[in-house]
């Protein structure tokens, strides 16, 4: 099969919701499908020793939610389907953010009795920047929950998107009955805990069928009679183009936990959902059916093994055919670089490939090469857009509580930089270390991952600081007489770069306006 064909064959999406509304469950159900696993694990359970295949880290485990994107790749009809699983947990956002710079649709996930919540609103926000593709999936309907129009209104307003239902439910909670299928026309019967096999499928095409009223009851057949004449009266005709275009986005409802409206989720994204898309460089425009190799790495991740204590670079393919093996462009650093061991994943579990192909998602073994943003060409300098560390809204001095233990707590501490878990300023006038990050929950992480990955342990002193800013100015004297003027309140990031420190919205409002010729820049794509 040649590289157009296989690219035809592949689809890369991102799972993303606001924590607890099943996005992780949702993933187990659709690698289930797909015969990638044979069971699925439970995400929250102290009887069960089985865990979600995709949270693998020993601490989403104990908590029970998801604090790292993870990938896992299937067949399913003869496509190749990529899923990236992102942590909902709004201090874990920047993580989601990056992961979706290297997906070509997204499937949001929302409970129907919590509607839709602040976390999945920023990560549609972020979506629709991009013009991503968006499937939404109405989880939990076993449950008593909030009325389809009005979720689907608030679908609208909240996330500022348009919808068009291609199912709709039977009922709620302890009246849920099943689903009807606009896309498929079919009338599927819900049984609880029961398997997809087992339901019943029934082809309806005329409403006034009486097979309806058998199936669900008089009541429940007219009920859904005329909500679906008020569905059609009201929402636009499914049109794939504008889905694509990011214009449309298509609603399906059902029960990830009872494996019930995941099939047809599954069977209508894999009749929609785009090919793997072009992506901007700040050179050009990169086609994904060039001849010539071309990725970016959107997330590092280190430990993924504890016994072998390996570093994994995720890489993006976005043109051409990546081999095992052959020598590649490291744009970063200028040199050419090759990969014996490149990997496919299944959440933690991996195996070696040979070659692979725009839209996946392949795993490098790195050893301290590659930062978030890198690029990897057949030799052509280009610079992929979009990856940007934001900055940090929490910040605590970091303590070394074991000084025979300083090498590990420095080694352990920069490679979690490098994965972009946080931010790790050194202060200009006296190299104390400040973490910056998005919430306070990665402080825990960084500890925990600190002591049990690197045998190093730290406490935290807090730190008043309102904000971190990249600074940079085209007048050289103008950087320095900032410098000069408020060292105590500039340190340097991990690769170098300027950071001006502010203490309060007043100090960076002073210092912007003492400092005209300097740049002050909230993110450290500049």
């Amino acid at each position: 099969m040649g590289q157009v064909e296989e690219l035809h064959r592949r689809k890369t999406f991102g799972i993303v919701s606001h924590p607890d509304a099943g996005k992780t469950t949702l993933t187990e159900k659709l690698l289930l499908f797909g015969g990638a696993i044979q069971e699925a694990g439970a995400v929250k359970s102290n009887k069960i020793k089985k865990h979600a295949t995709s949270d693998f880290m020993e601490i989403e485990k104990q908590r029970g939610i998801s604090v790292a994107t993870s990938v896992m790749a299937f067949e399913y009809r003869d496509k190749q389907i990529n899923i990236l699983d992102t942590p909902g947990h709004k201090d874990f956002a920047e993580d989601t953010y990056r992961t979706l710079t290297a997906v070509d649709s997204v499937i949001v996930v929302i409970d129907v009795a919590k509607g839709v919540e602040e976390q999945t609103e920023k990560l549609v926000q972020v979506c629709r920047m991009r013009n991503t593709p968006i499937i939404v999936f109405i989880n939990k309907l076993d449950r008593e929950g909030k009325d389809a129009f009005d979720l689907l209104d608030e679908v609208e307003t909240k996330l500022g998107l348009h919808v068009t239902p291609l199912s709709w439910p039977v009922g709620m909670g302890q009246r849920f009955r099943g689903v009807y299928s606009l896309y498929e026309q079919n009338l599927i019967l819900f049984s609880p805990h029961g398997k997809q096999e087992e339901e019943d499928v029934f082809r309806i095409t005329d409403l006034q069928n009486e097979l309806l009223s058998q199936k669900v009851g008089d009541a429940a057949a007219m009920t859904l009679r005329d909500e679906l004449h008020t569905i059609v009266s009201v929402y636009p005709e499914f049109s794939r183009e504008e889905y694509l275009k990011g214009n449309i986005c298509p609603v399906f409802f059902g029960s990830a936990v009872n494996n019930f409206g995941v099939r047809e989720l599954l069977d209508c994204f894999v009749d929609i959902a785009p090919n793997p898309l072009s992506r901007e460089t700040e050179e050009r425009l990169v086609d994904p059916q060039e001849k010539k190799f071309s990725g970016f790495v959107f997330k590092i991740h280190a430990n993924m093994d504890p016994k072998h204590r390996d570093r994994i670079a995720f890489l993006r393919i976005c043109s051409g055919t990546f081999q095992r093996n052959t020598n590649y462009w490291h744009v970063r650093q200028g040199k050419n670089m090759k990969f014996p061991n490149p990997t496919a994943f299944m959440a933690s579990k991996k195996s070696v490939i040979d070659e692979a192909y725009p839209g996946d998602i392949v795993g490098l073994y790195d050893s301290g090469n590659f930062k978030i943003g890198d690029s990897l060409t057949e030799g052509e300098n280009l610079h992929f857009k979009g990856i940007p560390s934001f900055s940090p809204e929490q910040f605590r001095f970091v303590n070394n509580t074991d000084p025979m233990k300083t090498k590990q707590l420095n080694k352990g501490l920069d490679q979690l930089m490098d994965e972009g878990v946080a931010q790790l300023f050194t202060k200009e006038d006296n190299g104390r270390k400040i973490i910056g990050t998005v919430g306070a929950l990665q402080f825990d992480v960084i500890q925990y991952r600190l002591k049990h990955e690197y045998g190093a342990s730290c406490d935290y002193e807090p730190v008043n600081l309102y904000k971190a800013c990249w600074v940079s100015s085209k007048d050289a004297n103008a950087l320095k007489e900032l410098i000069s003027r408020r060292k105590k309140d500039i340190a340097r990031d991990t690769d170098g770069k300027l950071v001006f420190l502010a203490e309060s919205a007043w100090m960076l409002k002073m210092a912007q306006e003492n400092h005209p010729e300097v740049d002050f820049h909230f993110t450290s794509e500049y």
